[in-house]
């Protein structure tokens, strides 16, 4: 089914995008995708919106990127969702045990009857060609929106899924594990709760993207799940035969002091334990591209490159590769999935004691949210920084981690999820 495409240029840009958010919040299926205008140099569009879905495909992760290559490919069209973690075990030789409070699919993604892409002050519209007709009208619309008030007051009651002093008493555990040799580095997360609650997700979703401005932000709606996304974070993009990777290891906390801040800065770019960090999962992530890359174009552009962020610093490293033509684009990701960066090294090691180690079952945080484009390529975010949602069991959460390798101190460690989870827990209080 062929799309209808129409190009407007907008006069003002942000004010139409803000109403764009609002006049989406009807749909039951929604990807919303802002870099909001963070400059970078891989990049198509500024904001992404995709609404109503046309077909879905929902499914465990038995053979998820087998379906997910099939569904891609008989579409031949854009599509939109999500990949949670727990598709390692459709990738590896694992589980997933652990609590799930939030009972998200492994694998959601859907084609969208309509579409909106911006770049600037360029808007291109493309619809279904069953719903050409309603292009002009939705653009007047929503060109005149005015979503009817329905603030809730928010004071979520957070709780923590584990104690600090077990959070303390693991990382101990998991040093054993690379005193022993058993991986190099695992990165450990915890989750943060609330039941029998409710929130408005587009109301939390705008409080956190103005605290963090991220570059990879993302709302996602499928029916009565949300995952309201800061994300700082690209997992992988591919644009024509180019794979461009950006994990990211190493954090530190911002300054309101322009001299401090800048040292904060400058002493994390010169960290020894933050740089080897960085440096482990881009070797894991140079190995992932090399199994689809075509001979010698693995190359690592950035490496731990200091990004300034609202709440942090971060720091950052690209590493890019080639790939034929005749390669198919979900075979690319799989062989990339999970990010090593919510992993560790070596991989698999490193994914079964997280499943040992952690508590609760990681779902789609950690896992990524992107899309497909008709003419095989893709752009996916690390879902972290990020808020999730079950409406209709009134259960939400926010899951926060770090990178634990030989030189990690526990207090530190624990001190910097709480660092991580600051957004968050300002976004759901009133």
């Amino acid at each position: 089914m062929k799309r209808t495409s129409k190009n407007i240029r907008l006069e003002n840009t942000n004010e139409f995008t803000s109403k764009l958010f609002e006049w989406s919040q009807q749909f039951k299926q929604i990807a919303w995708l802002d870099s909001n205008n963070y400059e970078q140099q891989y990049s198509t569009y500024d904001l992404v919106l995709a609404v109503d879905a046309n077909i879905i495909l929902e499914t465990t992760y038995k053979n998820a990127f087998d379906q997910l290559k099939q569904f891609n490919n008989d579409i031949n069209d854009y599509i939109f969702g999500y990949l949670g973690y727990d598709l390692k075990n459709d990738v590896e030789a694992l589980a997933s045990n652990n609590l799930d409070g939030l009972g998200f699919s492994d694998l959601y993604f859907f084609q969208p009857k309509k579409l909106f892409l911006i770049k600037g002050n360029k808007l291109e519209i493309q619809y279904l060609k069953d719903f050409e007709g309603e292009i002009d009208s939705d653009f007047e619309l929503i060109s005149a929106y005015k979503r009817p008030l329905n603030h809730i007051d928010h004071n979520v009651k957070i709780r923590k899924r584990i104690t600090k002093k077990y959070y303390l008493e693991q990382i101990e555990r998991i040093l054993h594990h690379i005193r022993r040799g058993d991986i190099y580095e695992v990165n450990f997360c915890q989750e943060f709760y609330a039941e029998n609650t409710s929130i408005n997700p587009f109301e939390v979703f705008k409080k956190l993207n103005d605290i963090s401005t991220p570059p990879f932000a993302s709302f996602l709606r499928i029916e009565n799940h949300y995952v309201l996304s800061a994300s700082p974070e690209r997992f992988v993009r591919k644009e024509g035969q180019t794979i461009i990777s950006q994990p990211i290891k190493g954090t530190a906390k911002r300054h309101t002091n322009k001299k401090k801040d800048r040292l904060l800065a400058e002493t994390l770019a010169q960290d020894e334990k933050e740089r080897s960090e960085n440096i482990m999962i881009v070797d894991l992530v140079r190995n992932d591209l090399s199994k689809t890359a075509l001979k010698g174009s693995v190359k690592v552009t950035e490496l731990c490159k200091v990004y300034s962020f609202d709440q942090v610093h971060q720091m950052i490293s690209t590493v890019v590769s080639k790939v034929s033509q005749e390669i198919d684009t979900t075979d690319i990701i799989k062989s990339l999935f999970p990010m090593g960066s919510m992993t560790g090294a070596p991989k698999v090691s490193a994914m079964q004691i997280i499943e040992t180690l952690e508590a609760t079952k990681r779902g789609v945080y950690s896992g990524a949210i992107g899309y497909f484009t008709p003419s095989n390529e893709f752009d996916f975010n690390v879902v972290i920084r990020s808020i999730l949602y079950n409406e209709a069991q009134k259960y939400l959460s926010y899951s926060v981690g770090g990178a634990i390798t030989s030189k990690s101190n526990p207090e530190k460690e624990y001190q910097e999820c709480l660092l991580k989870a600051i957004a968050m827990k300002i976004a759901l209080k009133s």
